[in-house]
């Protein structure tokens, strides 16, 4: 794989913003947007287990996915405040994903604001994302293609991304928004991934604040260097084709993944798998 730094500022206008990078959809790392923030002083694991130690909270591991798991469906429950424990005492692939807790503890909303940054943010309360030390999201892309702000805090994180002109390389599974979750993106095979050699990507490192953005459509890998946790907001897609796409996968694709699920079971994914091999191939 080629992976490109993505360039870093400390601030930027809205003007500069839209114009040099949602235009054209070039991911960007602003690395003081949340500085007057009360979250940028406030949020760490330690207050997290303060305010929202009692929440029951779902968590997801990297297990494969398996056609007995529904949609987004987790493999463990946990206290936050064990949870939280457990993170800061030893590596775990334990992670929280897609996890609305603003909703649970509503005193979280005064730690943020809205940035007004050239993006017509959609103001739903954000999710948040939490991981212990070498901890992996595999390789996906957003089912709804949303714009991304992405920021992180406690800790840093290691980002690889891959715009969707790179998807023929990266050994995407039919029916779904990931790659084969057995490539290791950190160190690829690529006898076994040969695509791979020819993907062009971008990487970074958030540290605690910073924000990425990672433009609609984009693939995206992350790896908690070391515990913690970010969070995103999310802007529609302003291609049309995009936005088309965004329709399909939410109300067309997911439901027939899950029907194909329950009518063929572990065949379906083990097809599915085979193909991403064999489509993939064909590209070279």
């Amino acid at each position: 794989m080629h992976l490109t730094e993505i360039e870093r500022v400390k601030t930027i206008s809205k003007e500069d913003f839209y114009k040099n990078y949602v235009k054209n959809q070039k991911p960007l790392v602003v690395e003081q947007l949340t500085r007057d923030w009360p979250a940028f002083e406030k949020w760490n694991l330690n207050y997290i287990k303060h305010i929202a130690g009692e929440k029951t909270v779902p968590l997801y591991d990297d297990r494969p996915v398996s056609y007995k798991d529904g949609f987004n469906e987790a493999h463990k429950h946990m206290k936050m405040a064990d949870y939280i424990d457990l993170l800061q005492k030893e590596p775990t692939n334990y992670r929280i994903f897609l996890y609305n807790l603003i909703q649970e503890v509503p005193q979280l909303k005064q730690d943020f604001k809205w940035p007004i940054i050239g993006l017509r943010l959609i103001k739903q309360l954000p999710m948040l994302f939490f991981g212990g030390e070498n901890s992996k999201v595999f390789m996906h892309f957003d089912i709804d293609y949303s714009n991304i702000l992405h920021f992180h805090f406690h800790g840093k994180k290691r980002c690889i991304l891959f715009a969707p002109d790179q998807t023929p390389f990266l050994y995407k599974v039919p029916h779904s928004l990931i790659s084969r979750e057995d490539i290791d993106f950190d160190q690829p095979d690529f006898e076994k991934w040969p695509a791979l050699k020819k993907a062009q990507g971008f990487v970074c490192e958030l540290n605690h604040g910073e924000m990425l953005y990672m433009p609609e459509g984009y693939w995206h890998y992350m790896k908690y260097v070391s515990p913690g946790f970010s969070m995103s907001l999310r802007a529609l897609p302003q291609k049309f084709t995009h936005l088309a796409k965004a329709v399909y996968n939410i109300f067309i694709m997911r439901h027939f993944d899950v029907l194909m699920r329950k009518l063929r079971g572990q065949k379906w994914l083990d097809y599915k798998n085979k193909k991403a091999i064999t489509k993939t191939h064909r590209n070279l």
